[in-house]
């Protein structure tokens, strides 16, 4: 592994180490979580509003460990959840994992999207069949967090949350104590999607840890450097039937963050043709 030192800074509060550390030690690289402040880059309980686009803050996050720590590797993922845009009945979870490496110049952030999740968000008032909700949640392996449904701060007043509730008594008095502050007598129930208290969020982490991996385990063709990997895409699949473009992707881009290099190559997955239900000729 080209890294004189192989320690790398990973900013959380909330445990990631677990997921993350075991698929960096298979390439050579020691993660070391350093203990940064990253609830003041936003929270999932909407008492602190992200800073900017999850692209941005990732980095920070990543950035603000290693100056923390003086290494020059440095690792942080930022998760945001809420109905798919386009399946609206759907929950979805979108994790970014960031590589900051000022070895060779490059920061590399790794996506996932996905359906696996948890989330879940409600308006109860006190008294209601918390039951449902709970089991969709999965206490109490997965936590709750209850906060007011409607809520005007006044200066400086932060806004009231109870998290990482575990048992069903506890949830039941929250809500009793959270919609007493709501505006509307409703307190909402959500999934505490913090990486500590969410085992489905974890598993997610893991899985972007394996994808980081095997990249920094792929030198560059052209400088030789670690992490070339996929960039981007390109569209247009034809259509198996009539050869029109798709706006599926024909192919992938793979590219260096030091050098600049890229390449064009086939879809992972080896499809070469897209079914005629994606076809705005075939299937107009």
């Amino acid at each position: 592994m080209p890294y004189p030192d192989p320690r790398v800074a990973l900013a959380t509060l909330h445990g990631k180490a677990d997921a993350l550390a075991p698929a960096l030690a298979a390439v050579g690289l020691h993660v070391e979580t350093v203990a940064i402040d990253t609830d003041a880059l936003g929270t999932f309980a909407g008492d602190v509003e992200r800073p900017g686009t999850p692209h941005d803050v990732v980095i920070e996050k990543a950035r603000r460990g290693m100056a923390g720590s003086g290494l020059k590797l440095g690792l942080a993922t930022e998760g945001s959840f809420g109905p798919d845009p386009v399946l609206g009945f759907l929950p979805l979870h979108v994790e970014l994992l960031a590589f900051v490496d000022d070895v060779h110049g490059q920061t590399i952030v790794i996506e996932h999207a996905g359906h696996a999740t948890n989330w879940v968000s409600k308006a109860l008032r006190p008294g209601d069949d918390l039951q449902p909700l709970l089991t969709s949640i999965g206490l109490p392996t997965h936590a709750a967090l209850v906060k007011p449904n409607r809520w005007t701060p006044r200066v400086r007043e932060p806004l009231p949350v109870a998290k990482g509730l575990i048992e069903p008594i506890a949830v039941t008095e929250a809500v009793v104590r959270m919609a007493a502050h709501s505006e509307d007598g409703l307190a909402r129930v959500e999934a505490d999607l913090r990486a500590h208290m969410n085992p489905t969020r974890l598993e997610a982490l893991g899985r972007l840890g394996q994808r980081l991996a095997e990249r920094l385990a792929t030198p560059c063709p052209h400088c030789g450097a670690p992490g070339f990997g996929r960039i981007d895409a390109r569209v247009g699949l034809p259509c198996e039937l009539c050869g029109e473009a798709t706006d599926l992707v024909r192919a992938e881009i793979h590219g260096c963050g030091v050098c600049g290099h890229r390449e064009d190559r086939p879809r992972a997955d080896g499809l070469e043709a897209a079914d005629a239900g994606h076809c705005p000729e075939c299937n107009p």
